[in-house]
Formats: C-alpha cells, structure tokens, sequence
C-alpha cells in the first residue's frame, strides 16, 4: 500500500507538473523575453532592457486599447453580476412555463463558439443599421458572458440551504432583508469569482470584440493587429506581461478581502446567529 501511495502521488505530481508548465510556460517565456534587448524573440539573450515597456506605455494605441477594455469591462462584469444572479435566483426558485426553454437558451453561448457569436452579431447589428462601437461590443460581451454568471451562481444556490430562508420568513424578514441578510452573504464568494470570470472573459474576449468593435479596439484586438508587424513583438511581450501581472495582483487582493471578510462574520455562518443578526 505504502509502494502504491508513493506512485499515485508521483503520478499526481507529474501530471501537476505537466499541467502548470502547459499553462504557465509560456507566460514565463513572454516575460522573460520582454527584457530581451532584440526585437528577435530567440536566444541567446542580446542584454537586459526596460525599453520594450517604456515604448508600450508610451505609445498612445496601448493606452487607447487599455482604456477601451478596462472601461468595457469595468461596465459588463457588474451588470452581468445582476443580471446573472437575478437569472439564478428565477430558474432556481421559481416555478414558471418556459423554465426549461429559459435555461436551455442561457446555456447556448457556453457552448456555441465565441467565432460563431461574433459572426452572428455583426450580421445582427448590420441588419438594423447599428454603428459598431464599444457599445456594440459591450451588449455582445453582456450576452454571452452573463449566462456564465447564472451557473455559477445557480450551483451555489442549489446547495444553499432553504431552511435559512424559510427561518428567515418565519421571523418576519422582508424579501429585501431575505435577499441582503441571509441569502447574498452566501453567495459571496460565488459572486466574487463570478465578478473575477466576467470582467476577465470581457477584457480578453478577441473574436466578439473584433467582429462587433468597428475602429474602436481592444487590447486583444490591438495585440492581434500588431502581431503581424515583427519589429513590435516585444512590445507586445511587455505590455502582455504587465497586463497578466495586474490581473493576477487584482484577483489576490480578491481573495484576501474574502478572506477578511470571512474572518470578520466569524462564526455567522451558523443558522441561528445569521438569521437573527440579519434581521436586527
């Protein structure tokens, strides 16, 4: 048994390994690369720079296409948050004709190619005439990426336990006391990661964006145009590397503050005390 365990857990190390050098290699590499002094993205090294993120922060089309996608962002992952736990809060329980059609149509845009999508929305805004703009972009980002928010939030409502509710009725709780006393306090951390997906899906969604932005870009859209221009493959390199390394900063202090906020209810998860303290 000893001799097994020792396998498995090889195994599952290996597989570990394999798994995080698939995923975050290539981020190494680009960062490492993005102090290389050469537009050449090979080794050897030609000497160390700090000129590639210089020139990006200083090029006005890396802070255009920043600023597109952190407002766009910024703007969907909130109203896809509402929209998604109110979509939640329906399917799970309610009991209404259409119940079934309704989740059904939420899950097509998990399923069906964000290619496809983008394609379909920009046939879409031709046939009524629609400008494409941001705002063009920020619908599309809405549509598909909310239904994400509706399963992630329905899971956890699955799981929540309706005796809490029902407690929470009996002593005399308003829907609205229900809904900020007892019932989204639960949904926290499931709304925090839901806050996390949806602003990253937005900010790094390339094929709606490029179909349904017209000359307004974002940065995957920038990124993509460069791209074909050699001479400012490290350009890219710098500013993808500071971009990966903000995202990963804002989704730690994310989860600290979840965290802290979990510490500071203490023990409220338990029924009596988070009926009775939501309702005074």
């Amino acid at each position: 048994m000893t001799s097994r365990s020792r396998i498995g857990d090889v195994l599952a190390l290996t597989l570990l390994s394999v798994v995080m050098i698939v995923l975050v290699g290539p981020i190494i590499l680009l960062a490492v690369f993005s102090f290389n002094d050469s537009s050449i993205i090979a080794l050897p090294f030609q000497g160390f720079t700090w000129d590639w993120y210089q020139r990006a922060l200083a090029d006005p089309d890396v802070r255009d296409a920043l600023r597109n996608s952190v407002v766009l962002a910024a703007v969907v992952a909130p109203l896809c948050v509402v929209l998604g736990t109110a979509s939640a809060w329906g399917i799970t329980r309610f009991r209404f004709r259409g119940r079934g059609a309704w989740s059904g149509l939420l899950g097509a845009p998990l399923i069906v190619p964000w290619l496809v999508i983008g394609v379909s929305g920009l046939m879409f805004f031709a046939y009524l005439r629609v400008q494409l703009s941001l705002l063009t972009v920020g619908a599309m980002h809405i549509a598909v990426t909310f239904p994400l928010v509706t399963a992630l939030v329905a899971s956890r409502l699955v799981r929540f336990e309706r005796s809490q509710e029902e407690a929470a009725v009996d002593l005399g709780a308003s829907q609205l006391q229900l809904m900020t006393r007892v019932v989204l306090p639960q949904l926290a951390p499931a709304l925090a990661a839901s806050l996390i997906f949806a602003f990253a899906w937005s900010f790094n969604n390339f094929e709606i964006s490029f179909f349904n932005g017209g000359y307004q870009q974002t940065f995957p859209v920038w990124v993509y145009a460069v791209l074909r221009r050699s001479d400012n493959l490290p350009i890219v390199n710098a500013i993808s590397t500071l971009v990966s390394a903000l995202q990963v900063a804002a989704v730690y202090l994310l989860w600290l503050l979840i965290r802290w906020i979990g510490k500071k209810r203490g023990s409220a998860d338990n029924l009596t005390n988070l009926v009775a303290g939501g309702l005074r």
